[in-house]
């Protein structure tokens, strides 16, 4: 019997990511989140998939807690085979317009929640002599597209921290995996932070036109940590545009510059987003 923890496995993608590897057999997994009703739910679906759990109460963004939940995994010469680092919010808007105080609530969960995941658990993955970690970030952390700042800042940062951890952990046994994955159906819009309508409009249409369902994201992300692949980016357009990003970064922003400068970028965000482009 193999041993995850997964943070955020309340709702949406962390309840995806467990009910995939509930059905793939062989694992117990520790649900994490401060919903506890949301826990009770996914570890009954866990169960029922035929995968067996526990539920954890934390806030990923309080280090004690995080550490916590690090010492009751490990308890007792428990093994962590794979930590996922999944919990996160959104906070969109212009940078300068977006109030600090959803900056420090995105960057608490986003960026320190995924760090504290790490710090509390890699200690106990080398002791054990192995291990793998999952970070999910978001394309968004590729690309920074407009009126996303807190939301880009944090998941690129989480990317630049994988990349750290896969050199760091290699002479250890510990693989790294950060998930990228672009717009998909998921719970991050019951409590986003927005400063406009427009900012409303677009992550919902976004969201509601992905094409590619949580399922999907959560099977191909698992399969990259089974393969100890770095990145993950599970959408054909995520792939596509970071083909075009790192072809010519300044065509990319040049582009997307030019519509903002001619008014029409939010209408054509909007079209990229019922298409299924984004």
């Amino acid at each position: 019997m193999s041993n995850a923890v997964i943070t955020g496995a309340g709702s949406g993608f962390g309840r995806a990511l467990a009910l995939t590897l509930a059905k793939r057999g062989g694992w117990k997994i520790l649900i994490a989140d401060i919903n506890r009703a949301g826990m009770e739910e996914t570890l009954a679906m866990v169960r029922k998939a035929g995968g067996e759990g526990e539920v954890f109460e934390c806030d990923v963004s309080k280090p004690e807690n995080v550490q916590s939940m690090s010492d009751y995994a490990f308890s007792d010469g428990k093994r962590v085979d794979l930590l996922i680092n999944n919990a996160g919010v959104v906070s969109c808007g212009f940078v300068g317009d977006i109030p600090l105080e959803n900056w420090i609530w995105c960057v608490g969960i986003n960026f320190w929640g995924m760090l504290y995941g790490c710090h509390s658990f890699i200690p106990g993955m080398k002791a054990q002599g192995g291990g793998h970690i999952i970070n999910v970030a978001s394309s968004a952390g590729l690309f920074s597209l407009m009126e996303m700042g807190p939301y880009n800042v944090t998941k690129a940062a989480v990317i630049s921290l994988s990349e750290t951890m896969r050199q760091e952990l290699v002479p250890h046994k510990i693989g790294v995996t950060v998930s990228c994955p672009m717009f998909f159906n998921t719970h991050l819009l019951d409590n986003m932070r927005y400063q406009d309508q427009f900012q409303n409009e677009f992550a919902h249409s976004a969201f509601e036109h992905g094409r590619m369902s949580a399922e999907e994201v959560a099977q191909r992300t698992i399969r990259a940590y089974e393969k100890n692949i770095l990145y993950v980016i599970p959408q054909f357009t995520g792939k596509y545009y970071w083909i075009l990003k790192r072809l010519s970064p300044s065509i990319f922003y040049g582009v997307i510059s030019y519509a903002v400068k001619k008014g029409y970028s939010e209408k054509l965000a909007l079209f990229l987003t019922r298409i299924g482009m984004m």
